[in-house]
């Protein structure tokens, strides 16, 4: 039987109707998302994305306990913004909780946060399918704050050119020292890893029981493997990734690691660990670490007394021609694409990553809006913690190895799953490189990702 599609058919006339209103609505998007279906109701393309009606009320911020006093601040400068200030873990050590509670948010259609703090430097290779974090460079925040973060801050927040967050700070990698310990024993601070060894062999004989690093925290490979160039994190593509933790770079860092773990001049506590702070605080005598270490690991968790620590360029190893740091962390800020308060909530966003006030004067990393930091460098020396200034993290902002990636997948849970258990059954790192590399390989696949090897 042949149906005859004459041109008074029905369906071909609604055809040509839905035709002619999809080519109207190709005409008028610029004007409003919804005028032709296939938006939300009410919404308006402005800025690059599609705003839901605005209005008043309070803004709703997410923050981690740290960023609390960010927020408190903007409100004691800003009384009239009301602001209603959520705490959560920011996603520490890959927790998921925020991805977590956007896939419930966007079922049920409402809960979405204003603004929200993330520890994780990933979230937009979620977020942005999501469809949560708002694009800042197109017309919400200008080229000329965004041109003022470090060089390849703001990488990380970065789709096809578009950006979806912006960064909090920057937590590259130095190495902290006592300054006043290495004096009495007489040593001096260490500039490539050959030496950093040496004098951890050296410390292990002539003073037990002093430490010159720790490798017992789920971010220790970002510490040292990444600084050393270690091939297991190279994020390729949006969903591609090079795993290789066997090759040069990873296995002599795991071997001097593995030397100084043995003669237990390195610990495996941890150092946000009880064990830690109550044993082995004051045995400090050098820590490579993020540039958060100075306050929130000496100054605020070990207690240690002014005019101690220093902080000295990570090591290199011998004949290294590009000096290479890790990175811990530094944490970003988005903007929800749902925010009903767009104004308010990208005013909030640009100050608490740029304004003095917080980033300059209060902020307990290194901020990664340039001018904030050089503020924070001259608070730092002016408040007369240090023993030493801190123009090494200024050097080593520039210097963080481009070879490690920001996946989907957290490389912090990973080593805490994988090569952490195997550390306390007496297991050395080098040994466990291959079990890290199936496991990386596993958790990205997982995600999604294609795997070189």
């Amino acid at each position: 039987m042949t149906v005859n599609q004459s041109s008074s058919s029905p369906k071909r006339a609604l055809g040509r109707k839905r035709a002619a209103s999809l080519a109207g609505c190709a005409v008028t998007v610029l004007l409003t998302v919804t005028a032709c279906g296939g938006g939300t109701a009410g919404t308006t393309t402005k800025d690059g994305f599609a705003q839901a009606p605005q209005k008043d009320g309070a803004l709703t911020v997410w923050v981690d306990a740290t960023r609390v006093e960010a927020a408190k601040l903007y409100q004691q400068q800003h009384p009239d913004v009301k602001l209603d200030i959520v705490t959560y873990d920011g996603n520490a050590n890959g927790s998921n909780y925020l991805q977590t509670k956007v896939q419930l948010f966007n079922r049920t259609g409402k809960g979405w946060p204003d603004v929200v703090f993330s520890s994780q430097n990933n979230e937009v290779t979620w977020a942005v399918d999501a469809k949560f974090a708002a694009p800042l460079n197109k017309g919400l925040i200008p080229e000329s704050t965004l041109g003022k973060f470090a060089k390849g801050a703001n990488d990380v927040c970065t789709v096809d050119g578009t950006l979806y967050c912006l960064r909090n700070d920057l937590s590259q990698t130095v190495l902290w020292y006592n300054a006043p310990l290495l004096k009495k024993f007489g040593y001096t601070v260490p500039t490539t890893w050959e030496d950093y060894q040496a004098l951890g062999e050296k410390v292990a004989k002539e003073h037990p029981g002093y430490l010159v690093g720790d490798a017992g925290d789920s971010f220790t490979p970002e510490i040292y493997l990444w600084a050393s160039k270690c091939g297991a994190n190279d994020i390729t593509g949006p969903k591609s990734v090079s795993v290789n933790t066997t090759s040069e770079a990873c296995t002599k860092m795991a071997k001097l690691m593995d030397v100084l773990i043995k003669n237990k001049s390195m610990s495996i506590s941890g150092v946000f660990s009880t064990d830690f702070g109550k044993n082995l605080a004051d045995k400090v005598l050098l820590m490579p670490g993020p540039a958060w270490y100075g306050g929130a690991v000496f100054r605020d968790t070990f207690k240690t007394p002014a005019k101690q620590i220093g902080a000295a360029p990570m090591p290199q190893w011998q004949g290294e021609t590009s000096p290479s740091t890790g990175n811990v962390g530094g944490g970003t800020w988005l903007l929800s694409q749902h925010s009903t308060h767009i104004k308010a909530a990208t005013d909030f966003l640009k100050w608490v990553t740029t304004d003095n006030a917080y980033q300059g004067e209060k902020a307990p990393g290194f901020p990664a809006y340039a001018p904030a930091a050089e503020a924070w460098l001259k608070g730092q020396d002016a408040a007369g913690y240090f023993a030493t200034d801190l123009s090494a993290l200024k050097d080593a902002s520039s210097q963080v190895w481009k070879g490690w990636g920001s996946g989907q997948f957290s490389q912090e849970a990973i080593w805490a799953a994988t090569v952490k258990p195997g550390l306390t059954q007496g297991k050395t790192i080098e040994s466990l490189l291959p079990a890290w590399q199936d496991s990386i390989v596993k958790y990205a696949q997982s995600n999604g990702y294609k795997v070189s090897q």
